[in-house]
């Protein structure tokens, strides 16, 4: 079947299994039969085992890192480890004749666009550039991936909580305050509930976060063949 579905001619077969044109005819006409009777699945052609892919966006500060490019290659090789495509927001090339602003409108809707096209977004929700908050950019990406309705799932390296962590410089009748005098949400959450609310969250990095959403969707859809999924 596999070298029917390559497309190979009866004859081809015949001599790559060492067997007469007519005994491969009769095979292949008692696999059809099967086929059509639902006794046996016949393996996907290979654009329908890409089209099955899930293609998961990856948000995150990631971005800013020194070895950004090299990260995010490293991130989308852990997701083709599990069955999934990656897609990063440094994937596309910027044109070099834009100015900067030009240049952060086309960086914009390019990720725009990956998030449109991607069927679940995993973001890094760690602290960055100050303790408790993580990075605006994938704030927003969570929020609008949520607005479209998709899977939004995210990875803190530790599970402490926002009132744990943001150092509190004095108390009210509401609770504590930091330095600038704003109060520290204290719902036991370890990002802000608006983050803590729309996005299923693990304690780990980006490896841990990407096997979570793999076993929850082989609990909803079984595996196509090796190398795709069936998508929901």
């Amino acid at each position: 079947m596999e070298q029917l579905d390559r497309g190979y001619p009866v004859d081809q077969i015949a001599a790559n299994l060492g067997k007469s044109v007519l005994a491969v005819k009769r095979q292949i006409a008692r696999l059809r039969r099967r086929v059509r009777t639902g006794r046996i699945a016949p393996s996907p052609l290979p654009i329908e085992a890409a089209a099955a892919e899930l293609r998961v966006y990856l948000a995150g500060f990631d971005v800013f890192r020194v070895d950004a490019k090299e990260h995010g290659e490293y991130l989308k090789q852990l997701c083709r480890q599990r069955g999934l495509v990656g897609v990063y927001p440094l994937d596309g090339d910027v044109p070099s004749s834009l100015h900067r602003q030009d240049a952060a409108r086309w960086i914009y809707a390019a990720n725009i666009e990956l998030i449109r096209s991607a069927d679940i977004v995993m973001a890094n929700l760690d602290d960055f550039r100050g303790s408790g908050e993580p990075d605006s950019g994938t704030a927003f990406e969570v929020g609008y991936a949520a607005a479209l309705g998709k899977p939004v799932w995210a990875y803190r390296s530790n599970e402490g909580t926002l009132a744990q962590r943001v150092e509190a410089a004095a108390t009210g009748s509401n609770g504590a305050y930091c330095a600038g005098g704003y109060l520290i949400e204290d719902f036991g959450l370890s990002v802000n509930l608006m983050l803590a609310c729309s996005a299923q969250l693990v304690v780990g990095g980006p490896g841990a976060c990407l096997d979570a959403i793999r076993s929850e969707v082989d609990q909803v859809t079984p595996r196509v063949g090796a190398s795709g999924l069936a998508k929901r």
